[in-house]
């Protein structure tokens, strides 16, 4: 894949690392929007895998934005305002969407700062797990920036509009226990066990059949964007066609049988 993006695959599950760590792990470099989008296409081609675990190398999840490209026009910063726009069309929103195209379940392992950028794509997963060393922050404004990256269409939809508001209004930034009690984690673990407890949940994850754990991302990503009707609608499509499936049945006997299931995605 990339130095900068590592991908690893061990068994259903893909962990992909931002790998700046020297820097804090700074995402908008011009190689980032084809790693990001070659990971996911890979992640969403390949049947077998069934969860993503997203984490930062060394002790930062992602700092975001190369402020120091900012400040000084690099990396497609400078020139007119059209060409930024195109920049972030083409670069940023690129990282930004692929991740949130990923079809099966993502976990943010945050094993420390995810500020900006970063704790927008933090937010595009679908559950988040905190180290207690983890800081989250939504700063643009401090930097005389919107939030540009997504998240103010995401930060709502997690924390409520009055605590997003705050965030970023104010360009504060709050440790993993202030994360949790606002619901932007899960959950606290010590920073030893952040990994181990993030792949344990994924294996939980992964002993769903396949083909239905994606089927179930998509529903709960219509139900952020769709009426209750349109959903129910979906849900009884969704539902009439993996009754036929292979897997079903699989787990109607495996429920009847006290076993635990095997399933083939079929």
């Amino acid at each position: 894949m990339s130095e900068h993006l590592i991908f690893e695959k061990n068994g259903p599950v893909v962990t992909l690392t931002i790998n700046r760590p020297e820097s804090r792990n700074p995402l908008g470099a011009p190689e980032d929007a084809g790693n990001f989008s070659a990971a996911a296409a890979r992640i969403n081609d390949d049947r077998e895998v069934r969860c993503v675990i997203l984490t930062g190398a060394g002790k930062a999840f992602s700092a975001g934005g190369n402020v120091k490209a900012m400040r000084e026009g690099g990396d497609g910063f400078g020139g007119p305002g059209v060409h930024i726009r195109e920049r972030y069309r083409n670069g940023i929103h690129r990282i930004v969407k692929s991740v949130w195209g990923i079809e099966v379940p993502v976990i943010a392992a945050v094993n420390g700062p995810a500020i900006g950028l970063g704790n927008d794509v933090a937010c595009l997963a679908d559950t988040r797990i905190a180290a207690d060393s983890a800081i989250f922050g939504a700063t643009f404004l401090k930097i005389g920036l919107v939030p540009g990256d997504g998240g103010a269409w995401l930060l709502p939809r997690i924390v409520g509009m009055a605590r997003a508001s705050e965030l970023l209004y104010t360009g504060d930034t709050i440790n993993a226990a202030t994360a949790k009690e606002w619901g932007l984690v899960s959950e606290v673990v010590p920073a030893a066990e952040l990994m181990d407890r993030a792949r344990a949940l994924a294996a939980k994850i992964c002993n769903q059949a396949p083909d239905v754990l994606r089927m179930t991302k998509q529903l709960l990503r219509r139900g952020m964007l769709s009426d209750f009707d349109n959903i129910m609608e979906l849900s009884a499509s969704m539902q009439a066609l993996v009754h036929h499936t292979e897997d079903h049945k699989e787990a109607l006997d495996a429920f009847f049988e006290k076993r635990a299931p095997n399933y083939k995605g079929a």
